[in-house]
């Protein structure tokens, strides 16, 4: 009876551990499996790091391919604490090339981050200061491509293309309505560290950016320099707080030129003051049509037949009052007797 309960006991014993075997193999099985890719991404993410290549924005050109909003090529500057031995020195060095103080560098290299970007004293450098941090040599301190937006033309068509900010996203004008297609993406070149944020001897990846979309835009530039030379002029005689000029062709609706003053430097956006930079004129501005809407009332009355230009008359006594309200003629006196030919010719407010 004795060894017969021992037999069962092993017995019970031997079919949990093949359960438990079973149990294990299927669940190595559902892993290698059905979780292999998520896992292997994740596993991945923990010694892979990333050096951003940021990506042109598209283009912006006139009518005839000419080119208003490019790019150009610039450097930046991020950092890897982990790799960096040491922090005194390295702080020391970087914040007499950036011109900032030492305590601000020493907070960029010490944060706990796998990669940290120095903003804003560390982005799109100029030649001379990115060879001088590059002369340094020292581990962990890398410089990256950079895309800046540039305008060929300047002041030129400020208002209607925008401009974009430090990050290249565009703040204003076509630069923001048209955000969406001008961002391309982003690349990066891949490489590999261990725990501690060593480099490992592995082949890095590079990740090609893909550069945004162009934009073509009805602008003749052409004339668009001719606007703008004329409301300098405009500026130098008159000294006017405004000015504004428009032209469309009637036929298609299509804007050949738009300039207003006062303007700004899309290239130097931060000198000039929000109401100037966000306030395109011919967009912006509010005013009343006055004389010019005359020609859609005479329009609308000669399709109507309301009035003949020659037989009908009107008196023109200098003023009448409307709905309480009391309308002025352009001279004074008013223009007296008149046919409708000479309302036209006249441009008679209360005879319109």
């Amino acid at each position: 009876m004795f060894f017969n309960n021992i037999h069962i006991r092993m017995r019970v014993v031997l079919i949990v551990i093949c359960f438990l075997l079973i149990a294990v193999i299927f669940r190595v099985f559902y892993i290698q499996v059905f979780k292999y890719n998520k896992l292997s991404s994740l596993a991945e993410s923990l010694w892979s790091r990333e050096l951003p290549i940021t990506a042109d924005r598209g283009e912006i050109r006139d009518r005839n391919g000419k080119v208003l909003a490019t790019n150009i090529t610039t450097t930046s500057l991020v950092v890897i604490p982990n790799q960096i031995t040491n922090k005194e020195e390295v702080a020391t060095k970087l914040a007499e090339i950036l011109g900032v103080s030492y305590e601000e560098m020493y907070r960029h290299i010490s944060k706990k981050t796998s990669i940290e970007r120095v903003h804003p004293e560390g982005r799109q450098l100029s030649y001379e200061v990115a060879e001088q941090i590059n002369n340094l040599g020292y581990d962990g301190v890398y410089l990256v491509k950079e895309s800046k937006r540039y305008y060929p033309y300047g002041s030129v068509l400020s208002h209607v293309l925008g401009y974009v900010g430090i990050d290249n996203q565009g703040l204003s004008g076509i630069e923001l309505n048209y955000d969406e297609y001008l961002t391309g993406a982003n690349g990066a070149i891949k490489y590999f560290s261990d725990g501690k944020g060593n480099r490992l001897e592995l082949t890095e990846v590079y990740e090609e950016p893909q550069n945004g979309i162009n934009i073509d835009l009805t602008i003749d530039i052409d004339l668009q320099l001719a606007v703008e030379n004329e409301l300098d002029n405009v500026i130098s005689k008159y000294n006017p707080e405004q000015a504004l000029i428009m032209a469309m062709n009637p036929k298609t609706g299509e804007i050949l030129a738009m300039a207003s003053r006062p303007n700004f430097n899309s290239n130097n956006y931060q000198t000039s003051s929000i109401e100037i930079i966000n306030r395109n004129l011919p967009i912006w501005m509010t005013y009343e049509p006055g004389s010019t809407f005359k020609i859609i009332t005479l329009s609308a009355s000669l399709e109507e037949q309301t009035i003949n230009l020659f037989n009908d008359s009107y008196f023109d006594g200098g003023s009448i009052t409307v709905e309480g309200a009391r309308i002025k003629c352009w001279k004074a006196g008013g223009h007296g007797a008149q046919n409708y030919l000479q309302v036209v010719e006249n441009s008679c407010n209360l005879g319109y």
